[in-house]
């Protein structure tokens, strides 16, 4: 059995905040070593590879929910609980969702 299915290896949530906003990005990686990156305005960025969407996200300041702790998600003034990815059967339904408000403030 392969790691692959329907031509995708795995999806990856990113995200970006400023104060209690979170900007998500979805990384795709597909079977041919392809990358895309969903952006928070509904666009698909497509890269030659996984090595080179990761670190455009990098430098757009993203980082990746699977290597965020509690510590880190403090550090950011919100709770690990908090950061639920944006859900939907397609995109356009995920778009509604990438760009998400916390409530009120964690001390």
């Amino acid at each position: 059995m392969s790691d692959f299915d329907d031509g995708r290896l795995r999806d990856e949530w990113w995200l970006a905040t400023l104060g209690r906003t979170v900007v998500w990005a979805r990384l795709r990686v597909r079977e041919a070593g392809t990358a895309e990156v969903l952006d928070s305005d509904g666009n698909t960025l497509v890269y030659d590879s996984e090595d080179t969407a990761r670190s455009m996200l990098l430098d757009a300041e993203f980082v990746a929910l699977g290597g965020l702790d509690d510590g880190d998600a403090a550090e950011r003034g919100f709770l690990l609980a908090e950061l639920v990815p944006p859900q939907g059967d397609d995109d356009a339904a995920l778009q509604a969702g990438m760009v998400q408000k916390l409530g009120g403030r964690v001390s």
